[in-house]
């Protein structure tokens, strides 16, 4: 549907339409008013009548427009609009110029930063730095097509990532994302036909996940350092992350009501008050075991260090240091599978979902939103722990239609065992032991 609207930032009106299943906006030099609203208004109608005749010609209505090339040549017929319209409004309507990306793209990050954490705000920073002004920097933005969109994404698929492999399809969406945002508010802003449509993510892998089993589990908290007991115990047995785990401080650890606050994370080097999602703001309650770690480690810790896991200077353990000089040396002397040090976090959600804990509440206490991320990633690990799929749902069946036991072992034939189903066959075999064992029963002439 057509209508008139006024854009925020400037006041004035522009023309919001659709030709040829496309949705146009043009801007106009006229403030907003009364009687300029009425003056675009029939405007606007003048253009829709003439797109219902067939003898719209958008060159000779916006002769700068950014939508030229796509509509060159759609006129049927010589446009009335030139001698329709008073020639200060033809001026007046033409679309105004859009900013280059580079330029936009410092009003853009101003912007959004009160609402991205600063770790976000250093990667988006880092994305535009690396990838998107040395490909469209000094580009305008309403110039940008989508063919340039799709080549620069080819063109990422090409470069090395780390280790000198290619770039992966998470890290490639992920500077595509920030891409379309910044050019679909553009596109909003300024009018133009956003470059992004129909354009999809790239296909990713389902994240490796490699817990540790129960057996793997007690061994590393035996032979870690004792200094690091209390620390690992902590992180398989809360689901903690990384830097939420690291950032503890005492004032959130609640002995007496046996809860960790986790309102706090630490990471590269800088403590930051917002989790890393609003469900990552949390309540933690101790296992035993995990009590037991924190008023061990009360006892020892650093007395001029707010932190619960502190180094000798009293300041917060560095990840890097632990993963290369404990973590994985460990793992080593173990002979056990070289794994993160986040695979803790995923050792306490395969370990619950194996005991029957309540997925919500798993979930709850491991920070996510709901319980998909635990029927997706970690459910595939409980039949490695449990080996007991469809034992209640065998069990329900044989309540309900108990399998026939035959009356004498004797009796069976190669046929019946081999229809016979496991309950059955144990059943059986139960009976054969018990006639070895029990002596035949005389008759009254002393035959057995």
């Amino acid at each position: 549907m057509a209508k008139v609207c006024t854009r925020p930032e400037t006041g004035t009106l522009y023309l919001d339409f659709f030709f040829r299943g496309v949705r146009c906006r043009e801007q106009t030099a006229l403030p907003d008013t009364v009687v300029n609203r009425k003056t675009v208004q029939a405007f606007l109608n003048r253009i829709q009548k003439e797109i219902a005749q067939g003898m719209f010609d958008y060159a000779a209505t916006f002769p700068n427009s950014a939508r030229l090339a796509r509509f060159a040549g759609t006129a049927t017929a010589q446009s009335v609009i030139g001698a329709a319209v008073p020639a200060p409004m033809m001026i007046s309507a033409v679309s105004v110029s859009t900013p280059s990306c580079a330029d936009f793209s410092v009003t853009w990050r101003a912007e959004m930063a009160p609402q991205w954490r600063r770790l976000h705000r250093q990667g988006v920073d880092d994305i535009f730095k690396k990838h998107l002004l040395p490909t469209f920097g000094e580009r305008t933005l309403s110039e940008i097509t989508k063919a340039d969109v799709l080549t620069f994404r080819a063109g990422l698929a090409q470069r090395k990532g780390r280790g000198g492999m290619p770039m992966s399809p998470s890290r490639i969406n992920k500077i595509m994302c920030i891409l379309r945002q910044h050019l679909n508010e553009a596109a909003d802003r300024f009018g133009f036909t956003p470059a992004f449509r129909g354009i999809k993510p790239l296909k990713m892998r389902r994240p490796e996940v490699q817990p540790f089993s129960m057996e793997e589990v007690e061994r590393i908290r035996t032979a870690i350092r004792a200094d690091f007991r209390a620390y690992v115990t902590v992180r398989f047995f809360t689901g903690m992350r990384t830097g939420e785990i690291n950032g503890l401080k005492w004032k959130y650890v609640d002995l007496e009501h046996g809860l960790i606050l986790v309102r706090e994370t630490f990471t590269d080097g800088e403590a930051e008050e917002n989790a890393k999602t609003e469900q990552s703001i949390r309540d933690i309650p101790m296992l035993p075991m995990v009590r037991e770690a924190l008023e061990e480690q009360k006892k020892v810790r650093h007395q001029d260090s707010e932190y619960v896991f502190a180094n000798a200077n009293g300041a917060p353990i560095d990840a890097h240091n632990f993963a290369n000089r404990v973590w994985y040396p460990l793992l080593r002397y173990l002979e056990l599978e070289k794994r993160r040090p986040y695979q803790t976090r995923h050792t306490t959600a395969t370990l619950m979902l194996a005991s029957g804990e309540n997925p919500e509440w798993i979930a709850k206490l491991m920070g996510h939103a709901n319980t998909q991320m635990l029927f997706t990633v970690y459910s595939r690990f409980v039949p490695n722990l449990t080996r007991e799929d469809g034992r209640a749902i065998t069990g329900f069946i044989n309540s309900r239609n108990p399998p026939p036991v035959p009356a004498s072992h004797s009796e069976l034939t190669q046929k019946q065992i081999e229809t016979m189903d496991a309950d059955a066959l144990r059943q059986a075999l139960k009976a054969a032991l018990l006639a070895q064992k029990t002596p035949p029963k005389e008759n009254s002439h002393g035959i057995a």
